[in-house]
């Protein structure tokens, strides 16, 4: 199952993200593999994630997310809801 993440930067960016594993992915971040974003932007740190059932959702949920103002992105990672009401409650775990 696909996990939505929000990467933490050393600037103090975000950056949010989709993969089939977020430890993984983190890593690859982290060794400058990810995103051109984020190689420039290192040391980064996972601040929130998400397991999902499907592509699809992980890719809705990312697109939602990365709508979000700084602000409510914040607010995400601090109290580890997911940004949607229509989503179950518990699917969200901030690492």
């Amino acid at each position: 199952m696909p996990d939505v993440y929000i990467l933490r930067c050393a600037d103090g960016s975000l950056y949010t993200g989709i993969a089939k594993d977020a430890e993984a992915r983190l890593k690859a971040h982290q060794a400058g593999r990810g995103g051109r974003y984020t190689r420039a932007r290192r040391p980064v740190e996972l601040a929130w994630r998400c397991e999902v059932a499907t592509w699809r959702e992980a890719m809705q949920l990312e697109r939602a997310i990365k709508r979000l103002p700084r602000a409510k992105k914040l607010t995400l990672i601090r109290s580890s809801a997911i940004p949607s009401s229509d989503r179950q409650a518990g699917q969200a775990g901030a690492s």
